[in-house]
């Protein structure tokens, strides 16, 4: 059975990929519209092997991940930085959870499409936009995860680590980050998500370079196939980042590697 475990994730991937196949054997849909595995697995092969010039989008992919690298890493670097100590201080400080919460709840309901003009008229098109949304958009399942993992701590663990002479600030290593960090780990899961499909619409905006760009120019010219490459690399790198942020959690924190 651990092999049939290991097989199970890929499944849903095989039936999809199964009928992408038969439906295109079967010329069910038009190839405009969703081209053949051959076609898209082709294009892909050129915009990540071929030689830059050789056909359009050839040898474009490691500068176009670096630049996505660079605008996810440093928005979703931005919204640890500020949404998991905002988080910890509100779930345990009340005067903070008045102050904060009422302002930032009001925020979280503003969609991120609105906050795309402001961010082109502050900060222009470009590294600086797409960081901004990027940062925007992952803070607040980290800001809300965090706090809500630090409300739930027992207040016992306080008192008994009062009685063993731990203070505040060495509670805050010994009781606070390992009772929350289920809730963190799962904000910071969410976050780095949603940095991923912020990254598309911060690079919507005419940015020359990074994967969102890609889909964009893609569309444009009617290139279904690198729309199709571009989402699936998207999906990968998604998928990549989340297994290293788990690695490096478990690394880094004792509390975490006790989660699955």
């Amino acid at each position: 059975m651990p092999r049939f475990d290991r097989l199970l994730p890929w499944v849903l991937p095989f039936m999809l990929m199964l009928a992408w196949v038969l439906a295109d054997a079967a010329q069910l849909v038009p190839a405009y519209l969703l081209p053949g595995p051959a076609k898209v697995l082709e294009a892909g092969g050129h915009y990540v092997f071929g030689k830059a010039g050789s056909a359009p989008y050839a040898g474009r992919f490691f500068s176009d991940l670096q630049a996505s690298l660079l605008r996810v890493g440093g928005g979703f670097g931005l919204a640890v930085l500020l949404g998991l100590p905002m988080g910890l201080m509100t779930g345990r400080l009340p005067l903070f959870q008045k102050l904060a919460s009422g302002l930032i709840n009001a925020l979280r309901a503003v969609p991120g499409i609105c906050w795309l003009p402001l961010g082109m008229v502050w900060f222009g098109i470009g590294l600086h936009t797409t960081v901004f949304l990027v940062g925007l958009a992952s803070f607040f399942p980290i800001y809300l995860n965090s706090a809500g993992g630090a409300r739930q701590i027992d207040p016992i663990l306080y008192q008994s680590g009062a009685m063993m002479g731990i203070g505040r600030f060495r509670g805050v290593f010994a009781i606070l980050l390992p009772a929350a960090m289920p809730s963190i780990v799962t904000g910071l899961r969410l976050g780095l998500g949603i940095a991923w499909a912020y990254l598309v619409l911060g690079e919507l905006t005419g940015v020359p370079d990074g994967l969102g760009a890609i889909i964009m120019d893609a569309r444009m010219l009617g290139r279904i196939d690198m729309i199709i490459v571009g989402i699936v690399i998207i999906a990968a790198m998604g998928r990549l980042s989340d297994v290293l942020l788990k690695a490096g959690m478990k690394f880094c924190f004792k509390s975490a590697r006790r989660l699955s």
